[in-house]
């Protein structure tokens, strides 16, 4: 393992910088991080699953300032948007839901009461229950943006979107913004997808053969041993490596 550190370090260093996201690689991150709003990257996290250069061209379209006015102006000027799985409706409710999760404290406040009590589970069931008693729309497309509480890890998907909102949210360096504090690194769970998740076990760092919850932690313990405080400082080198096919 001491050479996979010392490659991953390597990896995590280079990449720690902010040419990284850029037009020729894109991510929504970018967007996130244009912004700098704990609200509006939460909308980024949680639209970014399929092609990345189709989510950062979607996620440029959406008019983010209609968080801020009326719901039936959000809902007149919103209709017209569309990502894959969600309809305008679906968008245009889920930009309501984010303007009364900012009217109601943030996304910090909903999940810190989760948080320190039953850790970062704890507090992504708990935004999760918050978004959802907030708005009464439902839709499978909607549903699916928001996605499930954590009730059973074993029974859990990677929740992968949600990790790396929460990474985002929590570090800070060339790439992550760290608008949080209060919230420990060391507590982050790898926020695993395909790409990190394959170039994961080529490397020896994953064994559990199926992408789910109790892989990501499986390998935010293994990453751990690298380093203890701030194991997810490998998430977007594994990404990359993945996505680039280095692993």
């Amino acid at each position: 393992m001491r050479d996979i550190k010392k490659r991953l370090d390597a990896e995590a260093a280079a990449r720690d910088c902010e040419g990284e996201l850029c037009p020729e690689r894109p991510d929504p991150l970018m967007v996130a991080r244009h912004y700098g709003d704990e609200n509006i990257a939460l909308a980024c996290a949680l639209f970014a699953y399929g092609n990345a250069v189709a989510i950062v061209k979607f996620l440029e379209s959406v008019d983010f300032s209609l968080i801020s006015l009326d719901d039936e102006v959000i809902l007149t000027k919103a209709r017209s948007l569309y990502y894959r799985f969600q309809s305008g409706e679906d968008c245009a409710q889920f930009l309501i839901t984010l303007k009364r999760l900012k009217e109601s404290g943030g996304v910090k406040s909903a999940f810190m009461q989760g948080y320190h009590d039953e850790g970062i589970i704890g507090g992504l069931n708990t935004l999760i229950d918050t978004l959802y008693a907030l708005n009464p729309y439902r839709s499978s497309g909607y549903a699916f943006l928001i996605g499930k509480r954590v009730d059973v890890i074993s029974k859990s998907g990677a929740m992968k979107r949600w990790m790396m909102y929460l990474r985002w949210m929590v570090r800070k360096d060339s790439l992550d913004m760290g608008l949080w504090s209060g919230v420990s690194p060391s507590d982050l769970i790898m926020p695993l997808d395909t790409h990190t998740f394959n170039v994961s076990h080529r490397l020896g760092l994953l064994q559990r053969r199926q992408c789910d919850l109790r892989a990501a932690m499986e390998l935010t313990e293994t990453l751990r041993g690298f380093d203890p405080d701030d194991p997810i400082k490998y998430d977007f080198a594994l990404y990359r490596m993945g996505q680039e096919k280095k692993g």
